[in-house]
């Protein structure tokens, strides 16, 4: 099984990893390529680039200017460790068994606007880029256009055939595979709240119980269809009649 999500905004490179393994990007080269762009846009241009607040293009700014290469331990931390937002706190990855890590560092892929696609224990570097922000790199008019054949090639070139593939990615990241062109079929759960007497997609609660299942797979060392459709973490149970084709409904 191999599966996707997101990256997150918030950061968090002051909490102690209890790990010294990592592993190196992939796509540190092309990586570095966007960096030497972004390294020449001034505060000003990446606020309005990025529609941030001053405060936090000052920030970016610093970053950008600060952001080098080789990655270490001392300058860079684990993915799966620095990510801090709604899908990481339904994973929990803190309090996930030392022995699980080579199993999450096999499934999970995390897609990225800088790196493209990260493997858990990649080492980087602190960032703020999203995969829809309107930036020309090179040729290439947009982000979508610089990664989409580099992302689902290298899926295409980890997945096996007959192997389950799960998109628990927003559609913003998504859009960064070419679905059509990989060897596999997308599965994409869904996760609805009734709220108001209505089943909706709330986006807090949909983003925290990606990483949930995601959380869910791990500790039930999930492997078919079958095994997802148990998911119950938090109230969420499988809904056969919302459910159709790939797409796989979790109601409460």
């Amino acid at each position: 099984m191999k599966i996707v999500i997101s990256p997150a905004k918030s950061l968090n490179f002051e909490k102690v990893v209890p790990t010294n393994s990592y592993t190196e990007p992939q796509f540190l080269q092309q990586a570095t390529t966007i960096q030497n762009t972004l390294k020449k846009k001034k505060p000003k241009e990446l606020s309005t680039l990025m529609t941030i607040s001053d405060k936090l293009s000052e920030l970016n700014w610093q970053r950008n200017q600060e952001w080098q290469t080789p990655f270490t331990l001392e300058n860079s931390r684990q993915a799966i460790y620095a990510f801090d937002g709604d899908v990481y706190t339904g994973l929990d990855v803190y309090t996930l068994p030392e022995d699980k890590l080579a199993v999450l560092q096999n499934k999970l892929r995390i897609l990225s606007g800088l790196y493209g696609l990260l493997k858990p224990m990649d080492l980087m570097q602190a960032y703020r880029l999203e995969m829809g922000t309107s930036i020309a790199i090179g040729k290439n008019k947009n982000l979508y256009e610089f990664w989409k054949k580099t992302i689902t090639n290298s899926l295409n070139d980890e997945l096996e055939t007959g192997e389950l593939f799960l998109n628990l990615a927003s559609n913003e990241y998504f859009s960064a595979v070419d679905a059509k062109n990989l060897k596999v079929p997308v599965i994409t759960p869904e996760f609805k709240d009734f709220k108001d007497g209505k089943l909706k997609m709330i986006s807090f609660f949909a983003k925290k119980a990606r990483g949930m299942m995601v959380r869910y797979i791990l500790d039930t060392n999930t492997e078919t269809i079958d095994d997802l459709k148990g998911f119950n973490y938090e109230g969420y149970s499988f809904d056969a009649n919302l459910s159709k084709g790939n797409s796989l409904v979790f109601t409460r």
